[in-house]
């Protein structure tokens, strides 16, 4: 019984360790980065959402957007991501410090959005893509508001098709949050942890 309690106490203070090490170690470690200041571009990075980008994030979260796209581009060698244009170097526990829950998300039904705001994209395109989706994309029209035309079409109205005569589509506040957020996603500053992950992936090759 003796003998039994002390076995007890040392897997106790073994998994103690363990989850310390693990997990309190890395919240402090990850907890404490910030920004990174260039002094030659007098600047730092990365730079923070834009509001409007901050309730975007809110945006894609609740539709769990991550279920089916990363936000995370893998180093060369682990992947053909840059060879795809998502990215040109590997993300970092930096570029995700303004994000309150990193959505790093774990299959890729859909491409990685890392750096969707430095692709060939735009707002309208992707208001249309959210209206009426494509592919394995599903269709978020809830996000959309049909109203009745009033004199002239609105500036905001999109051009899709399958409208009945004399109305409109308008995206909500909330599809122009999250499109606004999708736009901000952008890590093009070359950390030096990310050249020191580059550079130890090209030696273990």
């Amino acid at each position: 019984m003796r003998n039994g309690a002390i076995l007890f106490l040392g897997l106790f203070a073994a998994l103690a360790l363990s989850w310390a090490g693990i997990v309190v170690g890395s919240s402090d470690q990850l907890g404490r980065l910030a920004p990174y200041y260039d002094e030659g571009e007098g600047a730092s990075f990365p730079a923070g959402f834009p509001g409007i980008a901050v309730r975007g994030e809110q945006v894609y979260r609740d539709l769990n957007c991550a279920s089916c796209h990363t936000q995370q581009v893998r180093r060369a060698g682990y992947g053909n991501d840059e060879a795809r244009g998502w990215g040109t170097r590997q993300s970092v526990a930096r570029d995700y410090i303004f994000q309150p829950a990193a959505q790093l998300g774990a299959a890729r039904i859909g491409p990685d959005l890392a750096n969707l705001g430095q692709r060939k994209v735009d707002r309208e395109g992707l208001l249309r893509l959210l209206y009426s989706g494509r592919g394995a994309m599903p269709a978020y029209a809830f996000l959309f508001e049909k109203e009745r035309i009033q004199g002239q079409l609105s500036s905001h109205a999109l051009d899709v098709s399958g409208v009945e005569p004399g109305w409109q589509v308008v995206a909500t506040p909330r599809a122009e949050a999250l499109v606004s957020y999708l736009l901000s996603l952008s890590s093009p500053y070359d950390y030096p942890e990310a050249k020191a992950a580059a550079s130890a992936g090209e030696e273990k090759k």
